[in-house]
């Protein structure tokens, strides 16, 4: 027996321990990957409203206007032995624009964890989420075996889910968004379900149609984008729907024309279709329990940036973008926090790898849906892609809003793409060789490169970059927190450290409790900080902190600065830090300091010597 005919064997199922093994593998290196260094990264602002949020504290109980010290500051992070469930949803209502499942779920999590002497625990609060982001690998596993039934295609998109970049940055932060993607995939293989029983003219079991109701209403308590995947889903549905009442009723009429019989207009559409119509109402009623709450969040200062006006450069972005996100659910390489010829060379192998990669995956999707076996299940993954992504161009274009801004929504058709990454992977990897005539396509041409290695080496390939953008991405040098507090409170105690006894005030003005977060973090890396070996200086004292509220005319903010400084001692140090409002230097008797400060991500700050 050859090896490839065993590893054939194996993958049809003959030895099915193999791929339970197979899959504790995945599973194991997901894990790993998942939970390494995984509070070693700051926290984002938005990470700390979740945590905030979770553990039924508000942002509104921090004073502003005058200078408050770092444990004032962070004192919604600690455990409030009071909160309960309905403060956790009190304050996420008011205060937030999303809805509750997960936070409660995070508020029980957390008072495993929370210490109520200190801090809540990063690592605690990002564990839930990882551990979320590892159940999606059986999960998908799962998916896969149900919609293609093959095993083979439901271990390459364990595999897929274990090692992509993309799935390594949402479950390595404290956010819900692993929480959607495994309802997702629950909903999507209640989809291929559905699809499988129009094909074979089949009633829906009423177990998968309550299912599917459940976790549709479930995902969209967890996130609201969850409306998305449910539209997606059904204009997927009504063209799979459509092609097949068409078939249906040319088959009803060319009967009724043979036998000489009247067709009633009832009969033309099948009975079987009737549980899915009550699956789309049951989700719309779930659906529409939330109107308020999207009404308020869609005119929430917390969602205006979305909303920010775009230049011609910039409206020609989004698509582009998208494709770029796509491109990280499959491989990434260092980009960020490395010199400019580094990022030069990740983009440049980047570029070749996906030269490689994409006609394999087109490809393989190109012969799955020309296949006689499960052709209509990828028929409709790929209109369920096709159909979320001109929802989110629709809304961009349209709206206004642009959903493309942020990596983290994409996690909408995140297990779509995966599971169809898979497919295209499962077909090469059953071959000796990759076809030599592209018959499917004039356009996306297979590589001499990758005709000679053959299906299983290119499959290796694309899986190992895959492994090392997730190992990328844990080592931080991709998809990076938007604001850097670490490097900014590392060059404030360093400089600082010249004169340790000098108090020191950091102001930021204050529109929305998005600035009160950026503050927050600043102040929960000088914690972070002081117990580490970079802080050399134990003399250092730790800093007071201002937010400065501004409402329209930035005057207020102007004002409650120059009265902090007013009652502050002096010799003071004043860092400056994203304060959109002007600075009486001379009135206050401060001046600029003349060294020049690097540039750091998310801020743009000042110190002044103040006497």
């Amino acid at each position: 027996m050859t090896v490839e005919s065993s590893k054939l064997k194996i993958a049809n199922g003959e030895k099915p321990w193999f791929h339970s093994l197979l899959l504790l593998i995945w599973i194991a290196i997901g894990t790993v990957l998942r939970f390494t260094n995984l509070a070693g990264k700051p926290p984002s602002t938005i990470e700390i409203a979740t945590i905030v949020f979770s553990l039924g504290n508000s942002l509104q109980t921090i004073p502003l206007d005058s200078a408050i010290a770092l444990d004032a500051l962070l004192q919604p992070l600690q455990l409030n032995p009071e909160a309960n469930i309905t403060s956790v949803i009190h304050n996420l209502m008011t205060e937030s624009t999303h809805p509750p499942v997960y936070f409660v779920l995070a508020h029980w999590w957390m008072k495993l964890f929370s210490n109520d002497a200190g801090l809540v625990s990063l690592w605690a609060a990002r564990a839930l989420p990882a551990i979320l982001g590892v159940a999606s690998i059986p999960a998908i596993f799962c998916f896969g075996f149900v919609a293609f039934r093959s095993r083979l295609i439901a271990q390459m998109a364990a595999a897929m889910m274990a090692v992509s970049p993309y799935g390594i940055f949402i479950a390595q932060e404290a956010r819900h968004y692993t929480l959607p993607v495994l309802l997702i995939i629950a909903s999507l293989g209640c989809l291929a379900i559905a699809t499988r029983t129009i094909n074979e003219r089949t009633v829906l079991p009423i177990w998968v149609g309550l299912s599917w109701v459940g976790v549709n209403c479930l995902g969209i308590a967890t996130h609201y984008f969850f409306i998305l995947v449910v539209a997606a889903e059904g204009l997927s549905l009504i063209a799979v729907i459509l092609i097949k009442n068409r078939t249906y009723r040319q088959e009803k009429l060319d009967l009724a024309s043979t036998h000489n019989l009247t067709l009633k207009p009832q009969l033309l559409i099948p009975s079987s279709l009737f549980r899915i119509y009550a699956v789309a109402a049951g989700t719309l009623v779930g659906c529409l329990v939330w109107v308020p709450a999207l009404e308020t969040a869609s005119d929430s200062e917390m969602t205006r940036w979305i909303y920010e006006g775009k230049n011609l450069i910039e409206l020609l972005e989004p698509a582009p973008r998208i494709l770029a996100w796509m491109v990280t659910m499959l491989a990434l390489l260092p980009v960020e926090g490395v010199s400019l010829s580094a990022i030069l060379i990740s983009g440049l192998i980047l570029l070749i790898f996906m030269f490689f990669a994409l006609p394999i995956l087109i490809q393989g999707v190109k012969i799955k849906l020309n296949q006689s076996d499960n052709s209509s299940i990828a028929q409709v993954l790929c209109g369920f892609i096709l159909a979320a992504i001109s929802i989110f161009l629709g809304i961009t274009y349209i709206l206004g809003a642009d959903l493309t801004l942020a990596a983290r929504y994409q996690f909408v058709y995140f297990p779509a793409v995966i599971i169809l990454f898979a497919v295209s992977l499962a077909i090469y990897w059953e071959e000796r060789y990759l076809e030599t005539n592209n018959k499917f396509s004039n356009v996306f041409k297979l590589p001499i490169l990758v005709l000679k290695i053959g299906g299983q080496k290119a499959v290796t390939i694309i899986l190992l970059m895959g492994l090392l953008g997730s190992m990328t991405v844990v080592a931080n040098l991709g998809f990076q927190k938007s604001k850097r507090p670490d490097i900014l409170v590392t060059q404030i105690v360093k400089i600082q450290e010249a004169s340790p006894k000098v108090p020191v005030l950091i102001a930021m003005v204050r529109k929305s409790h998005s600035e009160t977060r950026a503050m927050m973090g600043i102040a929960w890396e000088f914690k972070r900080l002081s117990s580490s070996s970079l802080s050399t200086n134990s003399q250092f004292n730790y800093p007071q902190f201002l937010l400065a509220k501004k409402e329209g005319d930035s005057q207020t903010a102007t004002d409650a600065l120059h009265k902090t400084l007013a009652q502050m001692p002096k010799p003071l140090d004043l860092w400056t830090i994203n304060f959109t409002a002007s600075v009486d230097e001379k009135g206050q008797n401060c001046v600029v300091d003349s060294q020049s400060q690097p540039k750091i991500a998310g801020y743009k700050y000042r110190l002044y010597h103040c006497l």
